[in-house]
């Protein structure tokens, strides 16, 4: 309980408006296509150049956790992801915001990710030296059978189709492998000068979502939107309150998946919120509804993405080695001000690791307390008509892919991607599919081939590769589960085709 004796360095009065200022301006940019969490925190770092270490970490604290909540702003009422962490959510939280619950779908965002991020905190408080060996456990073999349970959820996300979802993700694989091989150097696909760098996650996610959505509205001319009027209620934050109550089993899932993703070094919360999701609509007795505009995918994938914030904390400050892309960027401010991680770190520098992690905490709640705040005026924006809509989202995303690299490049990439999404989605192809694809392949592959490597220094024989690969405790168990996986998720649709044509049969 040492932890409790440094609740009063939160609340002294620049600290204090350092959480406030950071959690309020991290929704902001959370909210804004293109500055993802890792960017939004890069860009506040020379801010705390001139703060004592404390400070400088609170506010990157709060940039943190607001950030990963406020993506999912742009992912409800434009189904334009704020960050990879958020595409699950544009799934079912877009489809609600078009039947007029937009409020309602930012109060359960806001609510699903608090909790989350709680439970999140509350294991980096309390189990920080045990999760940290757990951690270290990881080595390339296993972050590849990680990789490869990802990819098993391609068939069945978002589409109705198993074969159309895994040639999607197939897709998304190939797009990961364009530019150079970051071990290797080989050139790979490499057709313009653009693409020599490869295709960047930000672009490939603003153009893939956001670029289809805006030529649907160009398309339907001056025709007025079919969203159905935003009337809050007076007591929305109750009844959403209630709801979550009620919605156990999603936050559940999503908690866990996000917790333990966030744990594991290098995996970072990009696939978070899809396995959670992936995993909510398995366990759900409403799998049809997933999709459609259902609260328990959104409470799911919410939940995942601010619950491995804590824990991606873990192995950074006690191994120095980052969970996430955003905790490395940490590792940075941590650095800057003299704080050197390590299984130590809490004799040598209690008072500013306590302080900034007991920010964490209080900052869940105000990323709650503002985002309900602002959810009722936000939901409003789904009702501007098309014209204005599509200008803004495409103005938006020209900037976002911009920003990025502040390449031209990335632009024509996003460009490009937006409108060959357009396409496939005509022949029934979903966006979500093409994008776990691109974020897992790199996972995959470089893990592959560090493993292999590994493999031929430490096996002898034609069949290292496949030792390394397949024994250990830990390899058996992650290849169960990717065996488990596929043959849950050829099941079920194999179980939707017959019931499906079962239906027609007897509407006929």
């Amino acid at each position: 309980m040492e932890f409790l004796s440094y609740f009063g360095g939160v609340f002294e009065p620049l600290a204090f408006a350092l959480l406030v200022g950071g959690t309020i301006g991290g929704l902001i940019l959370g909210a804004t296509p293109g500055l993802s969490p890792t960017m939004a925190v890069a860009l506040l770092i020379p801010f705390t150049f001139h703060l004592s270490a404390t400070q400088g970490l609170i506010l990157l604290g709060a940039a943190y956790t607001s950030t990963v909540a406020g993506g999912a702003v742009s992912a409800i009422l434009l189904k334009i992801p704020g960050a990879p962490a958020n595409i699950a959510t544009a799934l079912d939280g877009h489809a609600m915001a078009k039947k007029g619950e937009g409020a309602r779908a930012l109060h359960l965002s806001f609510l699903s990710s608090g909790i989350g991020g709680v439970i999140g905190v509350l294991l980096l408080i309390f189990l920080t030296p045990l999760l940290a060996q757990w951690a270290l456990a990881f080595g390339p073999s296993h972050l590849f059978w990680l990789a490869i349970l990802g990819v098993t959820v391609i068939g069945s996300l978002d589409s109705k189709s198993f074969v159309k979802g895994l040639l999607a993700g197939c897709i998304g694989l190939w797009l990961s492998m364009i530019g150079y091989d970051d071990i290797q150097g080989a050139q790979r696909f490499i057709f313009h000068d653009a693409l020599a760098g490869g295709i960047h996650i930000i672009a490939a996610l603003i153009g893939i979502f956001a670029i289809p959505q805006v030529l649907d509205m160009f398309a339907k001319g001056r025709s007025k939107a079919k969203i159905e009027a935003v009337d809050v209620p007076q007591h929305a934050f109750s009844a959403s309150a209630k709801e979550m109550g009620r919605s156990g089993r999603p936050l559940t899932i999503g908690t866990i998946i996000g917790s333990i993703v966030g744990l594991i070094p290098g995996i970072g919360g990009q696939i978070a919120g899809l396995v959670a999701y992936d995993q909510a609509k398995k366990f759900s007795p409403h799998k049809d509804k997933f999709g459609t505009g259902h609260p328990e995918g959104l409470i799911a994938a919410e939940s995942a993405n601010n619950a491995m914030v804590g824990p991606s904390l873990v192995p950074l400050l006690t191994l120095s080695i980052p969970g996430s892309p955003t905790a490395a960027v940490l590792l940075g401010g941590l650095l800057i001000h003299g704080i050197f991680p390590g299984s130590d770190i809490f004799e040598r520098n209690p008072e500013v690791i306590w302080t900034f992690i007991n920010s964490m905490l209080i900052g869940q709640i105000f990323m709650v307390i503002f985002g309900i705040v602002i959810a009722k005026q936000a939901a409003k924006i789904a009702q501007a008509p098309l014209p204005i809509m599509a200008s803004a989202v495409l103005v938006l995303a020209l900037f976002g892919s911009y920003s990025v690299q502040q390449s031209m490049g990335d632009v024509w990439i996003m460009l490009s991607l937006g409108l060959g999404m357009y396409f496939l989605e005509k022949f029934g192809f979903s966006a979500a599919p093409v994008v776990l694809g691109l974020i897992l392949g790199p996972i995959a592959e470089s893990n592959f081939v560090q493993g292999s490597l590994i493999a031929g220094a430490q096996f002898d024989g034609p069949w290292a590769q496949a030792q390394y690969f397949t024994t250990g405790t830990l390899n058996i168990v992650l290849i169960a589960l990717v065996i488990l996986s596929i043959g849950y998720s050829f099941l079920s649709h194999r179980a939707s085709g017959r019931a499906a044509v079962n239906v027609e049969g007897v509407q006929a």
